[in-house]
């Protein structure tokens, strides 16, 4: 006997345990590389379990005997998330929750757990990857789901599931309207999921190496960095524009990406070799309490410049060269500290000193269009005339590429599409359009070609100011990359080129680079490298879309959608309005399905049940197989004299069934259905 007659061969009960348990295990398994190794050792075996159950037809476990595998689960998820609370936690209990529940399946409530747990523990997929092999998988699931759901209110018969598979699939098709409309004018403040990537980039906003376009996977990510309350009578902050939380400080280039002058930001061992900054500091000191959220990373987040170490908990605390501060271990919980900050500062060597040549290094074969335009800057008399050398030379090319920035055209965005090998020259030349990272980096990549030390500072800028309790918050979309270039006399000096092309610092998020995936990786080792070469690209490409247009789908691209229905300064009021108005569209057009539906019964059928409700009240229930005849004659019994018309009228709309020409008849049977008068149920 084949596994498929042996599977039909089972009872209905066994039949449909099975085939849940598989949905069960389909779900579960893409989180099998994220679960700790005992959640999915400890899930496996109580499925299997259940299924062995299931096909020997054996009674389930009592409540102690299932007590102890979730003792071991809490025991467990404590012991290795330190909390049952939070996301990977939280997915561990959910998993076990739902393998133990399945050795609970007595009642249709317990199925009903089931499903609402299993339907959970599909989205909670997502948490760890929107991948296009994940949103694949996970529609299986969803149809799986939804078939054991119907098969579950078929109670009567063995019904196959062939046929609660199509029921599921036509719901399914039915749905996808009203999601893809969801999907597409639902108001939207935050890239869908909130793009999963490395553990810290995903936490912080911030990372230890900055590739062009890397931050941008964080710009909108409304989640709270950190939270300030300022030492001032009313909780008064200086100039928002004023507002630099310094973080990681990169100065070395290799043509892609920036890192710290040695190592990655955040090493402490690099970090506590690095000799002190030359910080002097002047005028008032701003005094402000910092809350910090964790970010596993040993980064404080303070304003420029701070001279006095800031108290933490538990941690010792030390400023790097780059005015970074970092503590002994990472925050991998929230941290409060206070700290005082002096806006009017200056740091690094008055004079050149060997160290500043790392400053000016550039890869070579990179962005040749961009050393051009340094060396036409530097023989440029309008830019020069009155700056022969020194550091007025160096300040004037300064401000002759924030004016390049300012009127050249050049546009802030988060959508600019993927860059090349030559991110400087792109954005100088090509594109003119970037967010913070692409503006940054061209901009210190020019005055590296100007032989003017530079380098990039990224942290946060901005944040929002709560009326309620005057603190302010700052959150992972006020993620933010600046420059420094260093001048004679007055050190290192910030330069925010960003501010010179857009002040408001205003876009969308957009993801640039679309990650190969394992489909197209494993496609590769088992056919031919050139069959294998075009599926890649195609999958590639498939996959961008995927990012693009589904991932993220953004606000400003809902904007636009409303621009080409006509909207001329979309908002998103005008998302809601929209949505409402295809709601409200779709409701109507719903109940017209619904007349229409009902208009295509057969009309003698609806008005043969409109008597036997009628009947039914008076005390007679009659079944739905009487002919109008039937009818007519047990009426006649049991109410005698008083249903002599009703038995008239019934044995006409009888005759009118089979008349050759129904109409005339039809309307009067109707009319006289109206003004009949009912027998009543006789008084004892």
């Amino acid at each position: 006997m084949t596994l498929r007659q042996t599977f039909n061969a089972l009872p209905r009960d066994a039949r449909d345990t099975l085939f849940l348990l598989f949905v069960i295990a389909w779900v579960i398994g893409p989180q099998v590389g994220v679960l700790p190794l005992w959640a999915s050792l400890l899930a496996g075996g109580l499925l299997l379990w259940r299924g062995w159950l299931a096909f020997k037809g054996l009674p389930l476990p009592g409540r102690w005997v299932l007590s102890i595998p979730l003792v071991l689960a809490i025991a467990g998820t404590l012991y290795t998330h330190r909390t049952i609370l939070g996301r990977d936690a939280g997915v561990t209990m959910i998993v076990m929750l739902l393998a133990l529940k399945m050795l609970e399946l007595r009642a249709r409530r317990d199925a009903m757990v089931v499903f609402f747990l299993g339907f959970f523990t599909m989205l909670s997929n997502f948490f760890f990857s929107q991948s296009l092999l994940t949103a694949a998988a996970m529609l299986v699931a969803l149809l799986g789901l939804l078939t054991a759901l119907v098969n579950a209110h078929m109670p009567v018969g063995r019904p196959p599931l062939s046929q609660a598979f199509r029921t599921a699939g036509t719901m399914a098709l039915l749905g996808a309207p009203i999601m893809a409309a969801l999907f597409l004018l639902f108001p939207r403040m935050a890239p869908l999921w909130g793009m999963p990537s490395d553990s810290m980039t995903g936490r912080s906003g911030l990372s230890g190496a900055m590739k062009v376009g890397n931050m941008a996977d964080l710009a909108l990510d409304d989640s709270v960095a950190m939270r300030v309350r300022f030492d001032t009578p009313g909780g008064a902050a200086p100039p928002q524009s004023a507002l630099y939380f310094r973080g990681p400080v990169f100065a070395r280039f290799d043509g892609t990406e920036w890192l710290p002058l040695s190592g990655r930001s955040g090493d402490l061992t690099l970090s506590r070799a690095s000799t002190p900054a030359n910080l002097q500091v002047q005028g008032e000191p701003v005094r402000y309490e910092v809350t910090l959220e964790p970010h596993q990373r040993p980064w404080l987040l303070l304003l420029d410049a701070a001279v006095d170490k800031p108290v933490v908990a538990g941690m010792d605390t030390f400023m790097t060269q780059d005015l970074q501060w970092l503590t002994s271990r990472p925050v991998n919980d929230l941290v409060r500290y206070k700290a005082t900050s002096y806006p009017q500062f200056t740091h690094g060597p008055s004079t050149p000193t060997a160290s500043l040549r790392a400053y000016t290094e550039l890869p070579a074969g990179f962005n040749p269009r961009t050393l051009a335009l340094a060396q036409q800057m530097q023989s440029d008399p309008q830019i020069t005339a009155n700056a022969a050398s020194g550091p007025a030379r160096a300040e004037a090319l300064v401000q002759a590429a924030l004016t390049r920035l300012r009127t050249g055209g050049y546009l802030y965005t988060l959508e600019p599409g993927v860059y090349g090998q030559h991110t400087a020259d792109e954005f100088w030349f090509d594109r003119k359009e970037g967010f913070c990272e692409h503006i940054a980096s061209a901009f210190v990549v020019l005055m590296r070609a100007l032989d003017i030390p530079a380098r990039i500072v990224t942290g946060y800028q901005g944040g929002d100011r709560n009326p309620v309790d005057n603190a302010w918050t700052v959150r992972q979309s006020d993620a933010h990359a600046w420059a420094e270039v260093w001048i004679a006399g007055r050190g290192w000096v910030r330069v925010d080129p960003t501010g010179a092309v857009s002040p408001g610092r205003v876009g969308a998020f957009q993801r640039l680079r679309a990650p190969q995936g394992a489909f197209a990786s494993a496609m590769g080792a088992v056919i031919s490298p050139g069959i294998a070469q075009n599926l890649r690209a195609f999958w590639e490409a498939t996959n961008n879309r995927w990012n693009q247009w589904v991932l993220n789908y953004t606000q400003s691209r809902q904007l636009d959608l409303l621009k080409s229905l006509g909207f001329e300064s979309p908002s998103w009021q005008d998302l809601t309005m929209v949505l409402g108005c295809l709601i409200l569209l779709a409701a109507v057009g719903g109940m017209g399905w619904s007349l229409w539906e009902r208009s295509q019964h057969d009309p003698w059928l609806r008005l043969l049940a409109r008597t036997r409700q009628r009947l039914a009240r008076a005390g007679l229930d009659l079944p739905d197989t009487l002919p109008p005849r039937a009818m007519a004659e047990r009426a006649q019994a049991q109410f005698g004299t008083s249903a002599t018309a009703l038995a008239h009228w019934l044995l006409r709309l009888e005759q009118q069934r089979y008349a050759q020409h129904p109409d005339n008849e039809w309307k009067r049977l109707r009319r006289e259905f109206r003004t009949l008068t009912w027998p009543t149920a006789p008084r004892r």
